[in-house]
């Protein structure tokens, strides 16, 4: 299994994957993932197929890829580091889901792409778990009787689950407003963030 985006260090590799990225993201202006092929994803990115399949074992493992990364920059973009379960953090991550929703969504791009809305899903809380456990890495103690990694995962579907269904509801109402109802809700999942609250 090829190692994540978030993990690349080589910056050849970090610029062939962004090549492939980029190439996808253009094709999929005009068309749906299920009329676009490996083959037209490698000319437009300028690559070989054999390099493609160095990178990712199929389309939809780029498009992940894709979606999480532009994730990631918006994470990284409200300069979220999660340490110790911090409200503050979890609320950032929370606004950054919202924006990342609005983004993807406006102008009804995605409406063609509906039936690939389990890889966006699965994308972003994976992006939304790999925060969530560095933190938990960063703060072994209050983790109970559960692993971390059950934990992260948890929390991290119901985050993005309450902004999923904030973003689904008629006239929802602003992220800003929504975020404090959402992270009074996700942080007793996170044990270090109750122990945090109670001090």
């Amino acid at each position: 299994m090829p190692i994540s985006d978030c993990e690349v260090r080589d910056p050849r590799i970090r610029r062939t994957r962004q090549l492939l990225q980029n190439a996808l993201r253009d094709l999929l202006r005009n068309r749906g993932m299920d009329e676009i092929s490996v083959q037209e994803i490698t000319e437009a990115a300028t690559v070989n197929r054999a390099t493609f399949y160095d990178h990712y074992p199929d389309k939809f493992a780029l498009f992940e890829a894709m979606i999480a990364g532009g994730f990631h920059k918006l994470l990284s973009e409200r300069n979220v580091q999660f340490d110790d379960g911090c409200p503050s953090a979890v609320r950032a991550i929370v606004l950054a889901a919202c924006d990342y929703l609005t983004q993807t969504h406006a102008g009804g791009a995605c409406n063609r792409h509906r039936a690939f809305e389990p890889l966006m899903d699965a994308a972003i809380t994976s992006a939304i778990r790999r925060i969530l456990m560095e933190g938990a890495h960063k703060n072994e103690h209050g983790s109970g009787s559960l692993p971390a990694a059950w934990i992260a995962n948890a929390a991290s579907w119901a985050l993005y689950g309450a902004v999923k269904e904030w973003f689904s509801t008629a006239d929802p109402p602003p992220a800003e407003e929504i975020a404090g109802r959402i992270v009074d809700l996700v942080t007793p999942l996170i044990p270090s963030a109750v122990e945090r609250g109670s001090r």
